[in-house]
């Protein structure tokens, strides 16, 4: 499985609601913006080690951050240590905003 997933791709599995989307912006991030993917839950990369060990193991978990850069980077690969199978958005946010993804007010 790729370490990344397009916009584009991801689209009909958040329609289709078959993966757990997990918003991991840095807490300001988080905070200076309005919205979000649909069904995605905002989980503080700082706290990983706590939230990780109760996410579901037989879910596909996509993960995303402002761009897609360091913070899903860093999460993906503790989860993928962990045995998840997770994927972060190319492009963060601003990739699936970009792409035309919706997004709902948080």
């Amino acid at each position: 499985m790729s370490r990344t997933i397009t916009p584009n791709d991801l689209k009909p599995l958040v329609e289709k609601k078959t993966v757990t989307v997990l918003d991991v912006r840095r807490q300001n991030d988080y905070d200076a913006d309005k919205v979000k993917l649909p069904g995605a839950e905002w989980k503080n990369p700082d706290q990983l080690a706590d939230w990780s060990a109760k996410l579901p193991k037989e879910n596909e978990i996509v993960i995303y951050c402002a761009r897609g850069g360091s913070v899903s980077n860093a999460v993906l690969d503790t989860l993928l240590g962990k045995g998840f199978k997770a994927r972060f958005i190319e492009g963060g946010i601003e990739g699936w905003k970009g792409a035309g993804g919706a997004t709902v007010e948080k």
